[in-house]
């Protein structure tokens, strides 16, 4: 049992309130998943700039010097911002390869929270509130995001096991219910060539769409093969530098609603996730359908792809 929530404005006036709005969902999933939780905000992108966030369990020790270090390896800038065990780093996106080929000689104990352009993810073991204090989760703006309050019952409570999980530049992944062939799933994408750094089933379920994207998938078409590809069953809620995808497998025994307005679209496990959003109370509301993708985009229209369950 876990706690997912999910936020994708149209309106860019809340897009200041977005990391308040998101913290005081996920709080109210604490229940649902009290051992980790961690929140992916999209926000601002640095144009020409790639974008790392990274975690250490001693960051007094390993961040010390690190963008000097990171620099003089790549001949260029990197600039750094620290946030309690997290950093944030970005360098010019054609050294971005670079950096991580650095990162893992210089420093091997850091480990890879996120990449891409906008993307940052931040999560930890503990409560949900904890967690939001300890990064001030409260404090960040931005476009959309999503978050995840975890109840471990398949792997340890560790800050590598919570969700979300980014598998691809601006690509992130949380994960509500059990994946079966996993295991198999891994080796077939290690074959392939997708890293994957746990042995979490979430993490797998991320990478499966990274892989389907690499091969030329639009995300919805990604989670629509997910369904013949995903055995077990799941609610997805998947992140990307556009928007922000829904998927539920086609028995959807795992609780999921979402709600509409003229200024965002809201998705929590629980509707009670839902009512501090403003407006809510003449907001749509429903309960996604089995085996349907749902996507909106900033880019495009909001996407529903129908199938038979």
């Amino acid at each position: 049992m876990c706690g997912i929530v999910g936020l994708f404005l149209k309106d860019d006036a809340l897009e200041p309130h977005l990391g308040a709005m998101l913290t005081e969902m996920l709080i109210t999933m604490t229940d649902r998943g009290p051992d980790s939780a961690g929140i992916a905000i999209y926000g601002d992108e640095a144009p020409g700039r790639a974008k790392f966030t990274v975690q250490s369990g001693t960051p007094a020790e390993d961040f010390a010097e690190l963008d000097t270090d990171l620099s003089a390896a790549l001949g260029d800038t990197v600039r750094m911002q620290v946030n309690a065990t997290h950093a944030v780093l970005d360098c010019p996106a054609e050294k971005s390869e670079i950096l991580r080929a650095a990162l893992a000689t210089l420093r091997p104990e850091i480990r890879m929270m996120s990449r891409g352009t906008t993307l940052e993810i931040y999560k930890e073991v503990g409560l949900p509130k904890d967690v939001a204090d300890r990064f001030g989760l409260a404090n960040m703006g931005g476009t959309h995001g999503i978050g995840h309050t975890r109840m471990a019952t398949e792997s340890a409570v560790t800050t590598m096991g919570a969700h979300p999980f980014n598998t691809g530049d601006d690509q992130c992944l949380v994960h509500n219910g059990s994946l079966s062939n996993h295991n198999s799933l891994r080796r077939r994408l290690r074959r392939e060539g997708i890293h994957i750094e746990t042995e979490n089933d979430t993490e797998v379920g991320a990478a499966y769409l990274t892989w389907k994207m690499r091969e030329g998938a639009s995300l919805g078409a990604a989670l629509e093969s997910a369904l013949d590809d995903l055995d077990g069953f799941f609610t997805f809620v998947v992140g990307t530098g556009d928007g922000f995808g829904v998927l539920r497998d086609p028995i959807a025994c795992k609780p999921a609603v979402m709600a509409e307005t003229d200024q965002y679209v809201a998705f929590g496990s629980e509707y009670r996730a839902l009512v501090s959003l403003p407006g809510i109370e003449t907001a749509r509301v429903w309960e996604p359908e089995p085996a349907t993708v749902y996507f909106w985009s900033r880019s495009a229209t909001p996407t529903t792809t129908e199938r038979a369950a």
